[in-house]
């Protein structure tokens, strides 16, 4: 196996688990914030994808398309927020499942009305197309290096914004006394909107990236979102710097598996076998890699103790 294939699987890896952190820090700010389980998170996923779609065909433009992916996410997540979300805060976790599973259903259904049930394609620029040659002469796509890079300047900001902002002391002392930040007089309705708004974003940001390199299709945020909710539980409740070392755990541990567990099991086991076993052993790896996390720590890598 050469050296230049394990570089390109861990750059995948890399490049899947930075493109599952926009997706789980928005979740793990909502959650850690509101205490809310927002299945419908996914839903958001696929509605900055679609929006990024139609606006790349109108327009041609990608960036256009990016900016109304994290527009129409955010104004998505914004009336989710006031009409339906607000009323969940002081039910319990089983009304707020419900609810947000109803909503999945709405958003699937609406935007298959809307666009029909045929897979939409978003083409790459052709300034962000084919490879780039690396050190070591490995070549590599230059737009999954692009959304390497984009995903951790998203981290970098988004860890400046909760740990060197006012809105960021605010949102950290929410995750820890919804009622005292409100006796200081911060308005924790509109606190809410923006955190919602700015997980939304990110969530329609991350559609949008990989809808360039998978089709856009309804029901293409579920998957994401069980991945999701397995980083923030790696990562702890709450924390980004979680959300970032859990969703690259998960995303190499993945990539790698898929790849590498079938190469490894065909030194003992017939072909056929090898890659069946692989397959299903990779398929499983996430999990196992969650539940020995959990043995080891209850509360996830950066998850607050109780």
């Amino acid at each position: 196996m050469s050296t230049i294939l394990i570089i390109e699987q861990i750059l995948n890896g890399l490049q899947s688990g930075i493109m599952l952190f926009l997706m789980a820090a928005g979740l793990t700010l909502i959650f850690g914030v509101m205490g809310l389980i927002n299945l419908a998170h996914g839903s958001l996923y696929m509605i900055g994808a679609f929006a990024a779609a139609a606006v790349a065909g109108l327009t041609g433009s990608f960036a256009l398309a990016l900016i109304a992916a994290m527009a129409a996410a955010a104004l998505a997540g914004v009336l989710v927020e006031m009409l339906v979300i607000r009323r969940l805060y002081a039910t319990d976790h089983l009304d707020q499942v419900l609810a947000t599973f109803a909503l999945i259903l709405i958003f699937s259904e609406g935007t298959r009305w809307a666009f029909g049930s045929f897979p939409l394609f978003l083409d790459i620029p052709d300034y962000l197309s084919g490879p780039v040659t690396l050190p070591g002469g490995i070549q590599y796509s230059l737009y999954r290096l692009v959304l390497i890079c984009i995903g951790l300047l998203v981290a970098i900001g988004l860890g400046l914004l909760i740990t060197r902002t006012r809105i960021g002391t605010q949102v950290r002392a929410g995750e820890n006394d919804r009622e005292m930040i409100a006796a200081l007089g911060v308005d924790i309705s509109k606190l809410y909107t923006l955190v919602f708004a700015l997980g939304a974003a990110l969530a329609g940001l991350a559609g949008a990236l990989v809808g360039a390199i998978q089709s856009v299709q309804v029901g293409m945020g579920e998957p994401v979102l069980i991945l999701a909710f397995v980083v923030i539980v790696i990562g702890g409740i709450g924390s980004i710097k979680g959300a970032l070392i859990g969703s690259l755990l998960v995303g190499l541990t993945d990539t790698l598996g898929g790849v590498f567990l079938p190469q490894l099991f065909k030194l003992f086991m017939e072909p056929s076998a090898a890659q069946t076993s692989g397959s299903a052993l990779a398929s499983m790896a996430i999990y196992i890699l969650m539940g020995a996390v959990l043995i080891w720590r209850p509360t996830g890598l950066f998850g607050a103790s109780t």
